[in-house]
């Protein structure tokens, strides 16, 4: 490596030890990172200057000298995440610390991926307009985060959902790029809200579990020994689409039978009209008979999900998450471990529900890009300019 590329690998490798340990020293970053107590010293003193890493009070009364911790700045860096969906889009705005600083929400028949990016670019603007313009300066990355199909709307339940015509994702990417003046990486949905999930859990951080996110569709993610399994298109871990069912019609994907647009159609056939972008506003309790035969439904499908899926890769933890009130992301998760243990798995497989619901691609999608722009010190970690 040249010595302006490896520097660069110093920095990202100090400022991946703070991020996931805050707190350390000097010398106890040294320690983990593998580097030289003086090199992690003047890289410490350039991203200290650079604003993106804080001091805090000494640490006297130990052995030895005296310890500072070193923590990110969560000022430091600002990213867009997006998530653009079949009937929504969700964006938001982190802070180096994945704190989300301001979001909005749009709802939509369809995906109108011709007009999308100037929406998008307008309430991007909304959200800054008052922002000092040293802030401004911090604002980094956009992450757009979309289903692989969102455009041509052939998959996976029917046509007549989503932009058949018109724009590609990457003229999506091109022109909210040129709209912002902001660089914008196009990631798969549940690449992002995997990754998302991944940043979300306690430490010591899981090194593989399998991600399934009951949406209008079913996103899925995988972690593996530490990475995120994305593919050369990033469209890798689409497990929503493995086959569950056979019916007289036909095989049935998970997407047919465990997503929300899933539901929305039972509780159709039952007399129940509801709006799905209006989730929070239904009227539960009335819904609760055919609630509970999805969810029965769901989970017998989640569960061999996680059976094939486990067939291939090896993890010994599973996230089931939802875009649904909590209570009822719990409730799918534990039906999903009940009929797993139906099946004849000899793998110790934990099965627990996620943290972050229905954010979960557009926080992963502003985490990945201030993932790649300060942190990722892997090529194999680079994410597809293009999720076609």
């Amino acid at each position: 490596m040249q010595h302006h590329g490896l520097r660069r690998a110093n920095e990202r490798a100090v400022l991946t030890v703070i991020g996931f340990n805050p707190g350390l020293s000097n010398a106890e970053i040294a320690r983990v990172s593998g580097l030289a107590p003086q090199t992690v010293s003047a890289i410490l003193n350039d991203i200290e200057a650079a604003g993106l890493i804080t001091r805090g009070e000494v640490l006297r009364g130990r052995r030895g000298q005296p310890a500072t911790p070193i923590f990110l700045n969560a000022e430091g860096a600002y990213s867009f995440g997006v998530e653009i969906g079949w009937r929504h889009a969700e964006l938001l705005v982190i802070d180096l610390h994945a704190k989300v600083v301001d979001r909005r929400h749009l709802d939509y028949a369809e995906a109108d991926l011709s007009a999308l990016p100037r929406q998008l670019a307008g309430l991007m603007a909304e959200i800054i307009a008052e922002w000092p313009k040293d802030k401004r300066a911090r604002l980094s990355d956009i992450g757009v985060c979309l289903p692989a199909t969102v455009h041509s709307a052939l998959e996976p339940l029917r046509s007549g959902i989503g932009s058949k015509d018109g724009p590609t994702q990457a003229d999506v990417s091109g022109e909210l790029e040129q709209l912002t003046g902001l660089p914008v990486t196009l990631y798969n949905d549940g690449n992002a809200a995997c990754w998302a999930e991944l940043i979300a859990q306690p430490s010591p951080r899981p090194e593989g579990f399998i991600y399934l996110l009951t949406s209008t569709y079913i996103a899925g993610g995988l972690i593996g020994e530490g990475r995120l399994w994305q593919g050369l298109n990033s469209h890798s871990a689409d497990l929503g689409a493995i086959l569950v069912d056979t019916t007289p019609a036909g095989p049935r994907s998970a997407h047919a039978i465990a997503s929300v647009t899933a539901l929305v159609e039972r509780l159709g056939d039952a007399g129940h009209a509801v709006d799905l972008s209006r989730i929070e506003n239904w009227d539960w309790p009335a819904l609760e008979p055919v609630v509970e035969g999805w969810i029965e439904d769901s989970a017998h499908a989640l569960a061999r999900v996680v059976y094939n899926t486990n067939a291939v890769v090896e993890a010994g933890l599973v996230v089931i998450d939802t875009i649904l009130p909590l209570d009822l992301t719990v409730r799918l998760a534990g039906r999903v471990e009940h009929h797993f243990r139906q099946l004849p798995s000899r793998r110790d497989i934990r099965i627990v529900n996620g943290h972050l619901g229905k954010l979960a691609p557009a926080l992963g999608a502003a985490e990945l890009s201030l993932y790649r722009r300060y942190f990722s010190r892997s090529l194999l970690e680079k994410v597809s300019p293009t999720a076609r």
